[in-house]
């Protein structure tokens, strides 16, 4: 995955300014990733991804969600157990969206969304298989209802938001927020574990040698996203 060290986005650039919006997760969010086929020497467990990424996120965001689909993909025990925990809080602080929600107005619009996006991915709905159903389902859910915001760490998800008017998807309108900028919003926090971030962000993004090759080490990476954000960051201004 590229690391944009160039551009400032705005999804982000609004989560700074309130973090209590709603936005939607994907299941690579919920699961540590394991990189050992590309060389690590272990994957991240589930415990210390808790500590070091999922419990400060669900810390700074109250207004989480997935949709059903996505909740389906997290079969694990721990990672089920987690998602569930935070769906029964008092307010909740992951909410599901279910298809059953949806108006008879909606239900269409749904539908035209799922067929745009479909196309781009090997989700087949005549089958309802599992690949890249999540994805595509969570964004036509969020485009028919109006909701902005995604997290994600997939390819996919993210051609089929930034590249909308080449691809005709309809998602114009939405945004993807990455993981390389959760862990940064989190340092900037001041709160958490800067050694677990920083392992995080090198495990993630500059395990190989190309991914060194194009993405900025740790130092470079943070000073370069503070000059993209040094307005919003010296700024308590409410949108």
């Amino acid at each position: 995955m590229k690391v944009n060290t160039e551009e400032r986005n705005p999804a982000l650039e609004s989560l700074f300014r309130n973090p209590n919006q709603i936005f939607f997760l994907d299941a690579n969010i919920f699961i540590p990733p394991d990189r050992t086929r590309l060389g690590a020497p272990k994957d991240i467990s589930f415990s210390k991804y808790r500590e070091i990424f999922l419990d400060p996120l669900f810390e700074n965001f109250s207004s989480l969600a997935i949709h059903e689909s996505v909740y389906g993909e997290l079969v694990a025990d721990q990672v089920r157990s987690y998602a569930e925990l935070h769906t029964k809080e008092d307010p909740a602080r992951l909410s599901i969206y279910r298809d059953d929600m949806l108006s008879a107005v909606e239900k269409p619009v749904y539908q035209n969304y799922i067929a745009k996006l479909q196309v781009y991915s090997q989700y087949d709905p005549a089958i309802n298989n599992t690949k890249d159903k999540g994805e595509v389902l969570s964004l036509a859910y969020m485009a028919t209802k109006g909701f902005i915001y995604l997290s994600a760490n997939d390819n996919l998800p993210i051609r089929l938001v930034e590249k909308a008017e080449e691809l005709n998807t309809g998602l114009d309108h939405q945004a993807v927020i990455q993981t390389y900028e959760i862990i940064y919003f989190l340092l900037k926090t001041g709160k958490y574990d800067k050694k677990g971030l920083k392992a995080l962000y090198k495990y993630s993004y500059r395990l190989t040698k190309k991914e060194s090759a194009k993405n900025p080490e740790w130092g470079d990476f943070i000073s370069k996203m503070d000059a993209l954000y040094e307005g919003i960051l010296n700024s308590n201004t409410e949108p």
